[in-house]
Order: structure tokens, then C-alpha cells, then sequence
């Protein structure tokens, strides 16, 4: 599907989605706990309804009683029986990937995970090296999905190497949290995204589970403790998807968001101190935050987003937007997403009039220059389809998205707040 972007000025007012990094997560603690989970606020992207369909597989009971709330019943003694059955679709999450292998290695029968398009392709050396370190039996063809996994987990003190992703990290600190009887620690060299990991813990917190980052890198599992029998647990809204609209406004007029926590565990939060170097103006009141286009212009920033990738397309198209030479670091976790988005955004940049230059581990964007329309295509990556759309509002002509129905991965409402925002005459 192609998707056709005028440039416009924009004002408006739009309430932040779901974070779907925070309801994956508490899927995964609602399926392992003893009662019933109350899921308020929840979203419908994609990734999200990957992450309910595989809980249901694995023996939890979902009701959705209305839209964005759920009762979750889940299946905490690992009851085989209850599996509905023992093949689990990722479909294109790779959170759902890494976090839900481990979890399926609980169980003590063969369980299959395979997913769907990119994530066909990215590579899952990590736990095939860690897990039979667990007692875990577990076999793929050539390092890719699908695999194969069978329990039970055998907790102990473990160390892995963390440099590829903090998802791998995420699903074993659920699993040994849930089985251990005695404090274990595990120990991750190389700690990438850390903010996640904040993100996991905190989730995991309201859940029962007693796990301490006692330093970088090193966790103290302890054995959980009693909770009530029905848990409610609201999604927060997602910064990830927020970053859009949070720097269309900072580039094409202004947008306010509700629902947004300043408080947030999410890594994804470090768009507001971009923007804040860029010059862009900011106010923050109660549960809202408002970015406005400077008078003055946008200024370049540098900025390090090794702990949080997902936000390289936002601020390329902010960087575009700046009278200078930002300075993002951080490439190499660009590799393995849902398109190697160096290269996409490279791709985008090349169609666009954007200068782009990549040494070693920085992208270099020269801004300042005006964007070119044209068309452009999102290589079925959400993210870089969004990019091109915030890009869009600032460019000298329309810009057409090939591929744009990727938004449905993560913000199936992208154009339709786009539409809302578009300030008319």
C-alpha cells in the first residue's frame, strides 16, 4: 500500500498509544501469574497481539471484556494441558522472539517458535549458546527460526554476553525469576539498553517478582513473593511511537500528547533531551507535554542513542529539519531490526536530497538543506515508514510511502493522527 504525505503545518492534540514494550512484558508476567490480571489500556498494534496470542498458547486464558482492557487468567504451574499448542508465532516481534524462547523452555514438553517475515531472518546465536547452560535442549537449522525448545529451566548463576540485544536479557530475568528457589545472579557482559532492562524490572516488580541490578550488568534473583490474587496493571503510553509526533511538531508547527509519563522507565523518554538541544520549544503540564517549531530554527544535536536504536528514525528526521550537522552514534544497533535501517535510512536520505555519512559507529545528518519529495519505501520497516511521513511535512513536494501499511506493526493509527494534526485553514 501506498500512502501519500502533502506537506502541511500541523496543530493538534493526540493521546499517546500504548506502549507496547510495557504490555509485551506484562503479558509474559500475567501468563506466569498465580490469579487473575486485570490489563488496562492495552494495545492492538501487531507486536502486541502476538504477544496475547502466545500466551494463549501457553495455557493462559484471555478475555478481552472491552476495547483496550483484558482479563488474563494464567497458567503458573506450567500446566501442559492447558497449552493450546506447542507451536508459538512471533510473527514480526523480536522482543516476542527473545523474551518468550526462554519462557517457553519452563515447560517441560518440545515447544516449536517460528514468526514471520523479517524476523525469519535475524539471528538467534544468543540463546542458542546460553540456554543449555539451563538444562534446556534446544535446535535450529542454520541459526535462524524456527527452533525448537525443551525443558525445564534449570536455574543457576549465569553470566552471558549482553552486546547484541537487552530482549535476550529481558526473557531470562522472567524465567529464572520464576523458577528459582534459592538467590541466583546473572551476570550480563556488555549491557546494551539498559533503560529496558529498567523498564522489564519495573514491570516485573508489580508482578512479585524480587530481582535487584545491584551494578551494570548484574542482577540478584531472588525467589518471588506472595501477590494478590488479582493484579491490575495499566500500560503506560509509548514513548517509542511518540518520538514521531513529538519531533513532527518540533519541525511543522505544534502537537500536544497526553498520556505520557515523565516518570517513564522507558529509554525512549531521551527524545525530550534532544529536543530540548535542538532548540525546540517544550512545555510539560499534567499528563501532557507540548513541542512546538522554534522561531529562531532547529539547532543540531549529537547524541548517543546505543540504548535506545528505536529512536534513529525520529531523530533523522529531525536532524534533516536542523540548520547544521547532527551527529547520532550508535549505528551498529541498527543492523538487525526490522530492516537494517542504516541502510534504509540511507536509502531514504539518498531519495530525499539528505546528505548522510556514516563513519564506524556515527551517522552524520546535514540538515538544513530542504527535502526533496519523491517516493520512498519503508522496506516493511514501521518505523522507517513513520520517518518518512514526519519527513514529509517539511519537504518542497509530497512524499509517497511504499509500503506504509508497516505502521500496523507497532502504531496502526499513525495516519489517522497524522490526518488529525494537519492544522487546516
Amino acid at each position: 500500500m501506498d500512502i501519500e504525505i502533502q506537506p502541511e503545518r500541523i496543530e493538534g492534540c493526540i493521546s499517546a498509544r500504548p506502549s507496547k514494550s510495557s504490555m509485551q512484558r506484562a503479558c509474559a508476567a500475567a501468563l506466569l501469574h498465580t490469579g487473575t490480571t486485570l490489563l488496562q489500556h492495552a494495545g492492538s498494534s501487531a507486536d502486541e497481539m502476538a504477544a496475547l496470542n502466545i500466551i494463549r498458547q501457553l495455557g493462559a486464558t484471555v478475555i478481552q471484556n472491552k476495547p483496550q482492557q483484558y482479563t488474563i487468567t494464567g497458567n503458573p504451574w506450567l500446566q501442559t494441558d492447558k497449552m493450546l499448542s506447542h507451536t508459538l508465532n512471533c510473527g514480526e516481534s523480536g522482543l516476542a522472539l527473545r523474551m518468550f524462547t526462554p519462557i517457553a523452555a519452563l515447560y517441560s514438553i518440545p515447544v516449536t517458535i517460528t514468526g514471520e517475515g523479517s524476523l525469519l531472518q535475524r539471528p538467534i546465536d544468543g540463546m542458542l549458546q546460553v540456554l543449555p547452560s539451563l538444562g534446556v535442549a534446544i535446535h535450529s537449522d542454520e541459526n535462524k527460526l524456527p527452533i525448537v525448545v525443551k525443558g525445564p529451566l534449570i536455574p543457576n548463576n549465569l553470566t552471558i554476553d549482553g552486546s547484541m540485544s537487552s530482549q535476550y536479557v529481558t526473557g531470562l530475568l522472567i524465567a529464572l525469576g520464576k523458577s528459582v528457589r534459592h538467590t541466583t545472579t546473572l551476570t550480563v557482559k556488555q549491557l546494551q539498553s539498559k533503560p529496558y532492562i529498567d523498564l522489564t524490572l519495573d514491570v516485573l516488580s508489580r508482578f512479585g517478582y524480587q530481582i535487584q541490578s545491584i551494578q551494570d550488568g548484574q542482577f540478584i534473583i531472588n525467589p518471588m513473593k506472595s501477590t494478590p490474587e488479582m493484579i491490575e496493571y495499566t500500560v503506560e503510553g509509548d514513548w517509542s511511537n511518540a518520538a514521531f509526533m513529538l519531533v513532527a511538531g518540533a519541525i511543522g508547527g505544534t502537537v500536544t500528547l497526553h498520556g505520557l509519563s515523565i516518570e517513564s522507565k522507558q529509554g525512549d523518554k531521551a527524545i525530550m533531551g534532544v529536543l530540548e538541544q535542538s532548540n525546540a520549544q517544550i512545555q510539560i503540564d499534567q499528563n501532557q507535554i507540548t513541542v512546538s517549531k522554534p522561531m529562531d530554527g532547529l539547532k543540531p544535536f549529537t547524541f548517543d542513542a546505543t540504548d535506545c536504536p528505536d529512536l534513529f528514525p525520529p531523530l533523522f528526521a529531525l536532524a534533516a529539519n536542523c540548520q547544521g550537522t547532527s551527529t547520532i552514534k550508535g549505528v551498529n544497533r541498527l543492523l538487525h531490526k526490522e530492516s537494517n535501517r542504516a541502510a534504509s535510512l540511507q536509502a531514504m536520505g539518498q531519495a530525499l536530497g539528505i546528505r548522510i555519512v556514516i563513519e564506524e559507529n556515527e551517522m552524520k545528518i546535514y540538515g538544513g538543506k530542504g527535502i526533496q519529495g519523491g517516493k520512498v519505501n519503508s522496506f516493511h520497516d514501521h518505523r522507517i515508514a513513520m520517518a518518512a511521513a514526519i519527513l514529509a511535512l517539511q519537504a518542497k513536494d509530497s512524499i509517497v510511502i511504499g509500503n506504509a501499511e508497516a505502521v500496523r506493526k507497532s502504531y496502526p493509527d499513525f495516519f489517522e493522527d497524522i490526518r488529525n494534526i494537519i492544522s487546516t485553514p
